[in-house]
């Protein structure tokens, strides 16, 4: 079981501002926590994506449920 050690929730928000949230978050957390990210911003799968790559971040999960993209990232 995965522990979820911060909610986000960015749904209505448009590029960059879901990023921009994530990194702050991310930023609160210790290495190995996780944090779940609700998003409706299509953009923010590629936006994500790339930025987990460069800062070494996870992506454990990925689902999409009616517009809504729903992530969950394990912080380097």
């Amino acid at each position: 079981m995965i522990v979820i050690d911060q909610e986000l929730d960015t749904s209505g928000l448009m590029c960059p501002l879901p990023l921009l949230r994530l990194k702050k978050a991310l930023q609160t957390l210790g290495s190995g926590q996780t944090v779940r990210v609700r998003a409706t911003d299509p953009a923010s799968v590629l936006d994500f994506g790339v930025y987990l790559e460069q800062a070494g971040h996870v992506l454990v999960d990925y689902a999409e449920e009616a517009g809504t993209h729903l992530f969950l990232i394990r912080k380097g």
